[in-house]
């Protein structure tokens, strides 16, 4: 009873969380309702004893991602008003979209069969072995079975940084950057100027 409560509890979060991720008018508003939704999804993990998928959730994605998010929202001071000008020019493209992929998921919602858990039947679930625990049973999976999806989600993370970085260090007018070739090239007689002014008298810029 009371992890059917915490089910329900958890479960309703996430989803309201997430609703509001995406309805957010603030970013930042939007990145902390996303750290909520990641606490709770970690709570949904518990409830199916997988504590280690719980704890990388919460650590890694939490602690690293959400929070990178944040700093990138607040440091590239993006004009959201202008970027929501064109918002009914590409109505249109974005509803067509919406539609693609909600017949996408009621394909495969209707499509989708949860098949049987005995060992050798066509179509059924692997059952982890009762003597690894959770940590192992998923390190064997992951790093064979699912190998390539796992270097794959890497690639996407790498691309998501590389473009992290390069919106944050673009060329602003209002932002003077260090040449560090200039600076090398720089020769002591150009930096350093030696006069003997008279008595009383001031030193000429």
């Amino acid at each position: 009873m009371i992890q059917a409560i915490a089910f329900y509890l958890f479960a309703t979060i996430v989803i309201a969380s997430a609703a509001l991720t995406i309805l957010a008018r603030n970013p930042v508003h939007s990145v902390l309702w996303l750290i909520l939704a990641f606490f709770n999804a970690a709570g949904l993990f518990l409830l199916l004893g997988a504590e280690f998928l719980a704890a990388v959730l919460v650590i890694v994605y939490v602690g690293a991602v959400a929070v990178l998010f944040l700093f990138v929202v607040m440091m590239l001071d993006i004009d959201f008003a202008a970027l929501r000008a064109g918002f009914a020019r590409y109505l249109p493209l974005g509803t067509l979209l919406v539609l693609v992929l909600l017949a996408e998921l009621i394909f495969a919602i209707g499509s989708w069969q949860a098949g049987s858990i005995t060992p050798g039947v066509h179509g059924a679930r692997v059952v982890a072995d009762a003597s690894l625990t959770n940590t192992e049973a998923l390190g064997a999976v992951l790093y064979t079975r699912f190998a390539f999806v796992f270097e794959a989600a890497g690639i996407i993370l790498l691309v998501a940084m590389i473009g992290a970085i390069v919106l944050t260090h673009r060329t602003r007018s209002d932002v003077r950057r260090q040449s560090v070739s200039d600076q090398v090239a720089r020769r002591p007689e150009d930096a350093v100027r030696i006069t003997r002014p008279k008595s009383g008298e001031g030193v000429s810029l």
